[in-house]
């Protein structure tokens, strides 16, 4: 069986941010595991500028944001474990993990987890319809046009106006896509001003808000969906051939449900709570990291 001093699941800008600072605190045993080939998380797809204002004093992109902290792993003594999936961590510090060459088994001394957040999917909002083709959370769009080229349709409808709906928006115009709306059920815009200003206003891009979806259209693909004014009452039907969800994010932490809170666990990032920010998601991994890579287990 393996051992290493400290465990971090997940290689996005969190994971990556804090094995490097227990590794310049000192912890020289440390194993940074992650399901994709590449560290980065979600940064490689999100090519817009907007990532390390408040960090490097510049605006950069998420893939420049990412090779910055990638090029310092390259210099520092950790064991990175691409494609590999931590299956369970269970009480005695002992993880599961399966990679391309099978399942193998980790001790470890403490662990990180920095997994991230998942998507409130549509399945989790109360809308009425059918399920057709041409149903995306923002994330799943963006990977699909981002990173693999791809259309994911020509008339779009997006239900939330955070940040990642607003810069979606955008996305889609630069694509040359017709955004029918963003629909948003608060009074005004859910996202930071700047990407309001940048995006929806630069853009002339429809934002409806004290407005809801009540219903989706479509049999093999969305036709059309139903809007509620919420404080008229009055129904309004739209018609798109996409529907993209950017309602809200969850901290992913199944991997330690069943676990409670063990002395040698910490989390950070997105999966201890939703930042704002990747500036402020890597701030939190450093300090965890340094606290961590100075301890020694007697």
């Amino acid at each position: 069986m393996d051992n290493c001093e400290l465990l971090i699941v997940g290689a996005g800008a969190a994971g990556m941010s804090a094995a490097l600072a227990a590794w310049e605190a000192g912890c020289k045993s440390i194993v940074l595991a992650d399901r994709a080939k590449t560290p980065g998380g979600i940064l490689p797809q999100c090519v817009h500028r907007g990532f390390g204002l408040s960090t490097y004093g510049e605006e950069l992109t998420g893939p420049e944001y990412a090779e910055r902290l990638i090029e310092k792993l390259k210099a520092a003594d950790i064991r990175l474990a691409p494609e590999t999936d931590v299956v369970s961590v269970t009480e005695d510090k002992t993880a599961l993990l399966s990679g391309i060459t099978g399942l193998r088994r980790l001790r470890f001394e403490r662990m990180i987890l920095a997994s991230g957040c998942r998507e409130i999917p549509i399945g989790a909002l109360d809308i009425a319809g059918t399920r057709p083709a041409g149903i995306f959370t923002a994330g799943q769009a963006q990977e699909l046009i981002n990173l693999r080229g791809q259309s994911v349709g020509e008339n779009v409808v997006i239900i939330g106006s955070g940040d990642l709906g607003m810069i979606m928006a955008r996305r889609f115009k630069l694509e040359g896509k017709r955004v029918v709306a963003i629909i948003e059920r608060e009074a005004g815009f859910g996202g930071m001003a700047r990407n309001y200003h940048r995006c929806i206003e630069r853009y002339s891009i429809p934002l409806i808000c004290s407005a809801c979806v009540t219903e989706v259209f479509g049999e093999e693909r969305v036709s059309g969906v139903s809007l509620r004014h919420l404080k008229s009452g009055a129904e309004e039907r739209l018609s798109c051939d996409t529907l993209v969800t950017a309602v809200g994010l969850t901290p992913e932490r199944s991997l330690i449900s069943a676990l409670g809170e063990p002395e040698w666990l910490s989390l950070c990032g997105n999966c201890s709570r939703v930042h704002d920010i990747v500036d402020s998601a890597a701030e939190e991994a450093r300090t965890i990291g340094a606290e961590l890579g100075r301890r020694k287990d007697k």
